[in-house]
């Protein structure tokens, strides 16, 4: 994560604000407000405004991704480039998707809200849109999975980590 923050720094910062990069890392799938949060820590920004810029970020593709994923997965599926990346995703989001096809709302929620690697708002998201579960439900089963994700990283970096340096 490291990394990917600091090729934003390099190749970004001067043109963009610590908080664009604090924006655009945390609408990056996997990454979410679980790098938003840390690298926001890492400029100085404060927890509020942490909170704020990674929960927009994070938001801002799912309505997107639980209204048009399908089709553009059906549109790609045929090609030759991109067919097996659409196919490698969609088998692991569904392998993902078993305590959330059982559960829906609250299996959903849990999902996206523990911040572990392979979880979060954007494959929530596509698992909910492969599952065909209600958008409302989906939607507000992630929002609240975001909230509960980000109150876990601020915990852990502003709290535990912010205390330790």
């Amino acid at each position: 994560m490291n990394s990917i923050a600091q090729w934003f720094v390099d190749h970004l910062g001067g043109f963009l604000s610590p908080e664009a990069i604090v924006f655009l890392i945390s609408m990056l799938p996997l990454i979410e407000v679980r790098g938003g949060i840390p690298i926001a820590f890492a400029f100085g920004l404060p927890m509020w405004q942490a909170i704020l810029i990674s929960v927009c970020g994070n938001i801002l593709p799912i309505p997107f991704i639980l209204l048009f994923i399908r089709k553009i997965f059906a549109w790609l599926r045929p090609t030759k480039v991109l067919g097996p990346l659409v196919r490698k995703l969609e088998n692991r989001a569904m392998n993902k998707s078993d305590s959330i096809e059982k559960m829906e709302f609250w299996g959903l929620l849990i999902f996206v809200g523990i911040p572990l690697p392979g979880t979060g708002g954007w494959t929530g998201a596509l698992i909910a849109a492969l599952l065909e579960i209600d958008i409302k439900k989906a939607s507000l089963a992630i929002l609240c999975g975001i909230a509960l994700a980000t109150i876990v990283m601020c915990l852990i970096t502003y709290g535990v980590i912010g205390h330790i340096f």
